[in-house]
């Protein structure tokens, strides 16, 4: 009889070695054989996959581990708290995050080898959203140091600098030329998306730390110059974002009623555009077109006088009368794309969210030609079926040309920097260069972080703005700046949990211990453990998977509009987990490289010489030891530890 599709999902499946195997895959792993490789475990921290490939390295692992309840929070911090420290020790912007995040994380993670990965960034809302209901604040207890730093951009990179710099103990000022603070988190992104009130809080709480001030509504190189901020200002990051789109760059691609999406987003999330025009063509197939386009959706049309037509009011001559909401209709929306469905840029489930909303998406075609009326505005977008070469530009096929007739054609193929006034700072291209410690070459106290250096995600901005403040902490204290990890995420530091609780080892005095051998009964260091997490990301081929069931994941809530309902709608469409909730999802967690306490390896090793450490003194990555007088070194207990936590790797037995 046949095995059931369900039963053939649901029912997992594990091999170490398949069938015909009879050698070890790694040579390091051909010396250890049954009882005779003298080796014996040792416990090895590594980074895990999921904060490997979070742009802005946080501490995904930590994180999760402190929801399920594997780590405990110090006895005066609850789970809620504790977790949300970790979490916004790189990031403090979680529940933004945990919105509109693509979340490469949950990409890289290696529960995607079981069955479907954990729902990190679900669970970095639920942190985030209970912080804004519980109020939490970020720690300012580090004094400030009479040393000030000018940022220019209150995007999240400026902020997250901001925020980074005040807990090394300078303070800043924040200059920006819109009327108040998110950047493209407010002003790229629709707050159907990015709700408002709450980004509105998780910004204050960074200004609430103090020593951290702001000026809006000012333009460096227009209201203040640059030589006033190198003679004001200790050192100075530049975070101004990519705020010009690019042109459509086709014939008459510049006509009135062809512009691009970033302008439509920041005009339409500053509440000038209250309606779009009849028939709308966005260009992309990236996050900003599919914003793009449900906006359009959303805003509908109404008949308009020439001088209140959408283009009108993102070009900044007019701005929409609340009233024209209340007699609009649906409008016709298209996103073409140059690429299959499969490979957009965009977020999945935003594309099927664009989808149920009747937005009509094209795919493998792009735009020829901008088909003009007799007034020199746009009446049709003349387009063709293509391939793509190997370097990402289009090959129109011969024979295939369609149009598609529009009164409004949005540009959403890219965008790059606006340095007027800043030519200086030029690279050439629109953007500004960085070295790897995000330092602009040539020019000493200027760094730079976020898309200015090249347009990329939020969280990439936000992990520039954390190692562009460590640069500048560098700089300012007159060191040399140190060689970045090969891993360099912000890392689970075990000596730091031990201090935590009291449990650090003692210092280390020559004089009175005298030889430095011998050190296994001695509490002056940290005995079996070894940190390779700066060095070492952990593949699943180093985990036990066959310890873990199938589980399905727990999604959480969102509420899309249909296209009969999506008409007015901008009411928030991700609904945040509860407490139990996110406690079951974070379960789903490996927790590779790091001690997931299931006590395998105290189950199986067949000489009790793994043991649980007593309690008093057991912790997050010192929850088993080795008794080694007992040791035979079988390495059953490596072979069946789940996250990989256990090497056959301890000197000569």
């Amino acid at each position: 009889m046949a095995t059931s599709n369900k039963e053939m999902t649901t029912k997992l499946t594990f091999r170490r070695y398949e069938d015909g195997d009879h050698k070890w895959k790694r040579f390091t792993e051909q010396i250890f054989v049954e009882d005779t490789s003298h080796k014996c475990p040792t416990y090895v921290h590594r980074t895990p996959p999921c904060q490997g490939s979070c742009p802005s390295g946080e501490d995904i692992r930590g994180w999760l581990n402190i929801v399920r309840g594997i780590e405990k929070p110090p006895a005066d911090i609850s789970m809620a708290e504790y977790a949300f420290r970790r979490s916004t020790d790189a990031n403090p912007f979680p529940s933004m995050m945990g919105r509109v995040c693509p979340a490469p994380c949950q990409d890289g993670c290696n529960r995607n080898a079981v069955e479907d990965f954990v729902g990190i960034n679900s669970i970095e809302q639920f942190i985030g959203d209970t912080a804004f209901k519980e109020k939490f604040t970020f720690d300012n207890s580090t004094p400030l140091n009479g040393k000030k730093v000018a940022i220019i951009g209150a995007g999240p990179a400026g902020m997250a600098a901001a925020y980074q710099l005040r807990r090394r103990g300078y303070s800043s000022t924040i200059f920006d030329e819109h009327k108040e603070l998110g950047g493209m988190m407010r002003y790229g992104i629709p707050g159907y998306r990015t709700p408002r009130k709450v980004l509105d809080h998780e910004c204050r709480r960074i200004i609430d730390m103090g020593g951290i001030d702001t000026r809006m509504n000012t333009r460096i190189g227009r209201d203040v110059s640059v030589e006033t901020l190198e003679k004001d200002y200790d050192a100075i990051l530049w975070s101004i974002g990519c705020q010009a789109g690019r042109a459509l760059p086709v014939p008459n691609g510049d006509a009135p009623n062809c512009v691009t999406g970033v302008k439509f987003l920041e005009v339409f999330n500053k509440g000038d555009l209250k309606v779009t025009a009849n028939r709308v063509v966005c260009i992309g197939g990236g996050d900003t077109s599919i914003d793009v386009v449900s906006v359009a959706r959303r805003l509908g049309k109404v008949e308009l006088e020439e001088e209140h037509r959408a283009e009108q009011v993102i070009g900044g001559y007019v701005a929409h009368d609340a009233a024209f909401a209340a007699s609009r209709e649906g409008a016709e929306v298209t996103l073409t794309s140059l690429f299959a469905h499969t490979e957009m840029t965009a977020t999945e489930h935003e594309v099927h969210d664009a989808l149920k909303e009747g937005v009509t998406i094209l795919n493998g075609v792009a735009p020829i030609e901008v088909i003009l009326g007799d007034d020199g505005r746009a009446t049709a977008l003349k387009m063709a079926e293509c391939d793509v070469d190997p370097n990402g530009r289009p090959l129109p096929r011969e024979g295939t040309e369609f149009e598609i007739e529009c009164d409004l054609i949005v540009s959403a193929i890219g965008q790059g920097g606006d340095l007027e006034g800043l030519e200086e700072m030029n690279n050439g291209r629109g953007l500004i260069n960085a070295d790897k410690f995000y330092a602009v070459p040539d020019k000493p106290g200027h760094f730079v972080a976020g898309d200015i250096i090249r347009p990329h995600l939020l969280t990439t901005a936000i992990g520039q703005a954390s190692i562009a403040a460590e640069s500048i902490d560098h700089y300012l204290s007159h060191q040399k700046q140190p060689k970045r990890p090969k891993v360099d995420v912000h890392h689970f530091n075990l000596l730091d949990k031990l201090r935590e609780n009291q449990l650090a080892p003692t210092d280390f005095e020559v004089e009175e211990q005298g030889d430095l051998r011998g050190t296994e009964t001695s509490n002056w260091a940290i005995h079996n453990y070894e940190d390779r997490s700066a060095q070492e990301i952990i593949a699943s081929d180093r985990l036990f998977l066959g310890h873990f069931e199938y589980t399905p994941r727990h999604l959480r809530q969102s509420y899309g509009p249909s296209s009969e309902d999506v008409l007015g709608h901008f009411e928030e469409r991700s609904i945040g987990m509860t407490e139990e909730q996110a406690v079951a999802e974070s379960e789903r967690c490996i927790s590779c490289g790091m001690c997931l306490e299931c006590d395998n390896c105290v189950i199986f090793c067949p000489q009790d010489a793994v043991f649980r450490v007593k309690k008093d003194k057991s912790m997050t990555g010192r929850y088993v030891d080795t008794d080694y007088s007992r040791c035979i070194g079988c390495h059953i207990c490596a072979d069946v530890c789940p996250s990989g936590y256990i090497n056959m790797a301890l000197g000569d037995h």
